[in-house]
């Protein structure tokens, strides 16, 4: 919500900086999420003064250029070099002096410095219209009337006033602060000043010449319907000033009818229409509900189809306008209008939230009615906004205002006692002073006794039928700074079961972070075409919107939807994280719980300089020997996406140097932008490194793997401990990615943070001293089935030495028509410890040949020797 600094200013008396309100407004309740000057005119002409022209004769060295004396209220006269024709000496200008900075109506501002023009000395310039944005005269120079002082900031003189905008962060809560109005009463109530409400004493009935009767039919949609005529108006062009002060508040202007509805709405926060009265059938308004199927054009030329739940405003013969929500294409002011009715209603906040709802329409007037708007605001809002439509569009108040209000909205009745004040605010207010601010807030003292209040509360503060809601409003009038903290605090010791869950997530999250891993928080509603089973998803009975109309089933979907929106903004390397929970509803009850996602797409670390394949091809030559043993020399041109004189000067020197030992062109640069590309990309891989590092911090053991369901997944392993899925990762398949327009592959793991909880409860951290004796590692390649695992031998190896086998690592797969068939090699690394003593050359090779001896037996494996 955005709000005028000088607006407020109307409604309270007060010379608080904008900065001190800002305070006031945040602590209060009413958030300040940013505080922006706004210049009336560009550069708020700043640095510009009126002069007085004391001399003025042609430059010696120019035919149109004039050297003039002129007096800026300094003691000193000022030389300036004018090219204007109607410069004389005598004249009232505006004078921008050195150092300003002129804001022209076209082109780029600039800045006055002193300088010598054709040989003269120039301190200034003397300004047309146009050059400081006052108008788009170009004639000559401004002459000003001669009461004019010089000295006078020219800001001052043409009354420019610079303006600060408020966007607060209205809570649902606040409909009653959703105006200027709305927000003063709450700086009023704790400066402990009055209110100024615009005066509207000066509103009469000229005639009842165009006098419309209402007829509301469903008086529980529309419990409060006002009205008026005005006849006899001109639709134009707004005045200046009240197309300023809407767009300082970023309403733009349409004409002044319209402008004038807009300006009490944000005013007074009560919602107007008008209609032409010209073109109401029957000459009578008729609010009722019609038939459900009915067609209706809106203001914005859609046909709609209407329900029969929508309230509707219509004359003899057809619907003019959704109530609350948007008026129609047929009855609204046009540039013809003449004469209008002017509406000004109180209805049903529900009608109007699923009617606007039911047909996606957002507009200012239904944010408001949507939450409740003042039943009492109703008839003073009319004669205000009429009077403003006769100061700037001209005609006559041609009938008595129609009030149709049967059943007055009652204010809300609530009991208090000084004991719970004390008891949640945590400390003793005085009562004279719970009594002031309770007023302050337009709130009724009925009763007073020792223990407390009766009160009545207007109707138009929704949020307000407690006595804990009252004994909120004292506590934020009051201010939360002023409640005293003790410098010492009583407290139990905690007995909670340990690790503590947030413990555990944030040392989740500061290792994520600290491996480069962003954290992101995502709204837990979702869209139901995200759903793979609409019969366990969890229905919002009243969705704020179609894309949020389940609550998720799965965070993979948050995650890509953040993926999207970073890749369609140029940022398509990511590392992302996110705590948060998934619900489902299965066997007649609601399921909730708590996941840890992790996503990782694009390249894994910045592009850098010896990421080219020039750089890289000498260093794969050197470190890969299946390079060097090829057949022949592809001598052919190859087409290369990098530079291809570059590599082929690299391929010259690699023959001259290697005789005989030739590499093929072809093969070598294939290899080399592969390697880049896997040096930088994401993959499973990675992701798996990512998974096994969280697996080992929280000292999770004994876990069992499988290949992971494809629902999510095109490929991927899940850990299952005790029967139950730890963690499933993988690349995600396409059909989701298309969902959210992802292009890009996308690794993804999720992990079951309730049962990492549970988990790590029961798995104890151990600390032990680093050995101070050395590792010792041995290799083995080996020949084995191509249906053999690298799990499958390391379980063999751990089993067969369960005490000083550390790890066992495979370093090389090689696949390949050289082996028989069915066949494949694995070279692995065996890592050997004693920690109480250095291992000798006996124990280990004693240790190596039980390990192949059971490798021999178990996997069938062959050692290459």
């Amino acid at each position: 919500m955005k709000i005028s600094y000088n607006w407020l200013k109307e409604f309270i008396d007060t010379d608080k900086t904008p900065e001190e309100i800002s305070t006031i407004l945040t602590g209060t309740g009413l958030e300040v999420e940013s505080l922006e000057k706004v210049q009336a005119i560009p550069g708020g002409l700043e640095g510009l003064v009126i002069g007085h022209v004391k001399e003025s004769i042609d430059h010696p060295n120019s035919d149109h250029l004039h050297i003039t004396k002129v007096d800026v209220g300094t003691g000193e006269e000022l030389q300036i070099v004018c090219g204007a024709a109607n410069v004389a000496a005598g004249q009232k200008v505006v004078v921008a002096v050195v150092g300003a900075t002129v804001y022209p109506m076209e082109g780029q501002h600039f800045k006055i410095n002193k300088s010598k023009i054709r040989g003269e000395v120039s301190e200034g310039m003397i300004c047309a219209e146009d050059e400081i944005s006052l108008g788009t005269s170009h004639d000559g120079i401004m002459v000003l009337d001669e009461d004019a002082v010089p000295g006078t900031l020219a800001k001052h003189y043409f009354k420019i006033n610079d303006d600060y905008l408020y966007e607060i962060g209205l809570t649902p809560n606040r409909a009653d602060a959703a105006s200027h109005l709305g927000t003063a009463r709450d700086i009023a109530a704790f400066l402990k000043i009055n209110i100024k409400k615009p005066d509207v004493s000066a509103f009469r009935v000229d005639n009842t010449s165009r006098t419309i009767p209402v007829v509301v039919e469903n008086e529980q949609a529309a419990p409060r319907y006002s009205g008026v005529t005005i006849s006899g108006i001109e639709v134009k062009e707004s005045p200046k000033w009240l197309k300023e002060r809407l767009a300082v508040i970023g309403v733009r202007s349409i004409n002044n009818i319209v402008d004038v509805t807009n300006y009490v709405l944000h005013d007074l926060g009560q919602p107007l229409h008008a209609f032409d009265a010209d073109q109401i059938k029957g000459g009578k308004v008729i609010v009722k509900n019609c038939s459900e199927g009915t067609l209706f054009k809106t203001l914005d030329d859609v046909e709609r189809k209407l329900s029969a739940d929508d309230l509707m405003i219509c004359d003899t013969e057809e619907p003019m306008c959704i109530a609350g929500v948007f008026g129609g294409a047929k009855s609204g002011v046009t540039a013809g209008t003449k004469n209008i009715f002017l509406e000004s209603a109180y209805f049903n906040s529900v009608s109007v939230r699923k009617t606007a709802k039911r047909h996606g329409l957002k507009t200012d007037a239904s944010f408001r009615f949507e939450r409740g708007t003042d039943p009492d605001m109703t008839v003073f809002a009319l004669k205000r906004a009429a009077l403003l439509i006769k100061e700037v569009a001209g005609g006559q108040i041609s009938s008595e205002i129609s009030d149709f209000y049967p059943a007055p909205v009652a204010p809300f009745e609530v009991e208090v006692t000084y004991h719970n004040i004390d008891r949640l605010i945590g400390q003793q207010i005085p009562h004279e002073e719970i009594k002031a601010i309770i007023a302050a807030l337009d709130i009724k003292i009925v009763h007073e006794s020792a223990d407390g209040l009766s009160l009545k509360v207007p109707p138009y503060r929704v949020d307000v039928t407690r006595d804990v809601d009252v004994i909120e409003e004292i506590l934020r009038i009051y201010g939360y700074n002023n409640i005293y903290i003790p410098t010492q605090i009583r407290a139990s010791l905690n007995t909670s079961i340990r690790p503590d869950k947030d413990a555990v997530q944030n040392q989740l999250a500061d290792m994520l972070t600290a491996n480069g891993f962003n954290e992101i928080l995502s709204n837990s509603l979702t869209k139901s075409a995200y759903s793979s089973n609409l019969d366990t998803a969890v229905k919002i009975l009243n969705p704020l919107s179609s894309d949020l109309d389940v609550m998720r089933q799965s965070m993979v979907f948050s995650g890509l939807e953040a993926i999207a929106r970073n890749q369609n903004r140029k940022a398509p390397d990511l590392k992302l994280y996110e705590f948060g929970k998934v619900y489902s509803f299965k066997e007649n009850k609601y399921v909730e719980s708590q996941r840890l996602s992790i996503f990782i797409s694009g390249a894994m670390s910045p592009e850098h300089w010896s990421d080219n394949a020039n750089f890289l091809i000498p260093l794969i030559y050197n470190q890969n020997e299946n390079f060097r043993k090829v057949d022949k020399i592809i001598k052919d041109a190859y087409n290369l996406d990098i530079n291809d004189k570059g590599v082929l000067n690299v391929w010259s020197e690699l023959l001259d140097n290697n005789g005989k030992d030739f590499v093929s062109r072809k093969k070598l640069i294939d290899d080399a932008i592969s390697f880049i590309r896997d040096k930088r990309s994401t993959s499973f891989g990675k992701l798996k490194s990512i998974v096994d590092g969280i697996i080992q911090k929280l000292n999770i053991k004994n876990f069992v793997v499988y290949e992971v369901e494809k629902a999510e997944f095109s490929y991927g392993l899940q850990y299952n401990v005790n029967d139950k899925i730890l963690v499933k990762f993988g690349s995600i398949a396409a059909s989701a990615l298309k969902k959210v327009d992802v292009d890009k592959e996308v690794f993804y793991a999720d992990f079951n943070f309730d049962l990492i909880i549970t988990l790590a409860r029961k798995n104890k951290i151990i600390f032990q001293d680093i050995s101070k004796f050395p590792a010792v590692r041995r290799d083995l390649s080996m020949l084995i089935d191509k249906n053999v695992s690298f799990g499958t031998l390391k379980g063999i190896a751990q089993k067969t030495e369960r005490k000083l086998l550390k790890e066992v690592n495979v370093f090389d797969v090689y696949e390949g028509d050289k082996l028989p068939a069915g066949k494949k090699s694995y070279a692995l690394s065996f890592i050997l410890e004693d920690i109480e003593k250095t291992l000798t050359d006996k124990t280990i090779d004693a240790v190596m040949q039980k390990i192949i001896y059971n490798l021999e037996k178990e996997a069938g494996a062959e050692i290459r020797k």
